[in-house]
């Protein structure tokens, strides 16, 4: 490939749900999007591999990027969910405390919920949370009403249908192997069965788990801006039979996650995962004795769990910014505002919740384009757009 390439208005890399959610705000906005995506449909990795909860915002630190796309996106996505009968349950979930000391950690997610701005929480005791789920073992819980579950593939197809109405194009099978940052934007080197070169006058990169990969690829990036990539592998186990659960129900978070937790999907069938591995690279291969450790963990709030009841799901891989043992993160929506460079909007780490967030952050990275490191854009901010509201819904 020589030469400049075709001149495009905005290229969008990386057909995930904030990725597609993006495409869908630019062009709706009226900005020429393509989305260029690596493989051969979208959402296939981080988007589609996770537990498909709605997120209410309980964990996440006030003030925080994270804490506030999930309580305005939450907002959003239910009001998004509806208006495109896309498959979705306000369904609840239980944060459970199995021992005293546990409480401790329940009394410090509630407080650390009413200074995100999230205050529905509801505390129970062991009578009322026997009351509601018989098979659980707890001395007492956080109900969050808010909570949901949802078809994240049909989130996607909606996604992508609103994008492609308002002019988008998506092009699968179109990995960017390279580019260069310039005075006037960006230009992309695709590849795949019909290689070109894309000069654009906006880029945002959402390439979730390899968006580092590629920022690392673009000529003149400077390396500094370049954040090391770190996976957090989680496997899922199906349990067979019926569930005996009606609500979701999550232990007190652990390190890198939020523990084997209990998820339902729209069919009432129940799966605990994720656990969390610290892998090198990204594969989905899924160790079927790793679910031999699930039966401890589950038993300490069910302890009624049969003994060869959980079956290999699936794996997923979440993108970090840290390592094991490494301090609390924010997502990054890194604009030219900080990196210097026309026109690039990079999204490092965005994993959970960044589905529930995933129209919150489309308008951030809307603001950050418009803004074009004119101004310090303060990212924490919600202007207009899907997410404007922050109420709990």
């Amino acid at each position: 490939m020589t030469g400049a390439g075709e001149r495009v208005d905005c290229v969008v890399v990386g057909a995930g749900v904030v990725g597609l959610a993006v495409a869908r705000r630019l062009a709706r906005a009226g900005r020429e999007v393509i989305v260029l995506e690596a493989a051969d449909h979208f959402g296939t990795e981080t988007s589609s591999r996770n537990s498909e909860v709605i997120h209410a915002g309980l964990y996440y630190r006030p003030g925080s990027l994270k804490a506030r796309a999930c309580i305005a996106g939450k907002a959003a996505l239910y009001r998004f969910l509806a208006d495109h009968d896309v498959g979705h349950r306000r369904i609840g979930k239980l944060v459970v405390a199995t021992d005293d000391g546990e409480c401790e950690r329940l009394t410090a997610i509630r407080a650390n919920s009413l200074a995100s701005g999230m205050p529905d929480l509801e505390w129970w005791d062991g009578a009322r949370v026997a009351a509601a789920e018989p098979a659980l073992t707890a001395v007492a819980a956080l109900w969050s009403p808010t909570t949901g579950i949802v078809d994240s593939h049909g989130l996607m197809l909606a996604l992508a249908g609103e994008a492609e109405a308002a002019g988008a194009w998506l092009a699968m099978a179109a990995p960017v192997t390279g580019g260069r940052v310039g005075e006037d934007g960006v230009t992309l080197d695709v590849g795949g069965a019909e290689p070109m070169r894309l000069a654009a006058r906006s880029v945002v990169n959402a390439a979730g788990l390899t968006a580092p990969a590629l920022a690392g690829r673009l000529d003149g990036f400077p390396a500094a801006e370049v954040p090391k990539a770190y996976y957090a592998k989680g496997s899922y186990f199906v349990l067979s039979g019926r569930s005996p659960f009606d609500h979701l129900i999550y232990p007190v978070p652990i390190d890198g996650g939020l523990g084997v937790h209990v998820t339902l999907d729209l069919g009432g069938q129940a799966r605990f995962g994720p656990d969390v591995e610290w892998v090198d690279g990204v594969d989905y291969d899924l160790d079927p004795t790793r679910g031999d450790r699930f039966y401890a963990s589950v038993r300490r709030y069910w302890p009624d769990l049969p003994d060869g009841s959980l079956s290999p799901g699936y794996t997923g891989v979440r993108p970090k910014l840290v390592g094991p043992g490494g301090p609390w993160t924010d997502f990054r929506i890194d604009g030219p505002g900080r990196h210097g460079c026309p026109g690039l909007v990079n999204l490092f780490g965005i994993e959970s919740p960044g589905l529930t967030g995933c129209l919150a952050l489309a308008d951030l990275v809307a603001a950050e384009l418009a803004a074009g490191g004119q101004d310090d854009t303060d990212v924490r901010t919600f202007p207009g757009g899907d997410a404007s509201t922050t109420d709990a819904a």
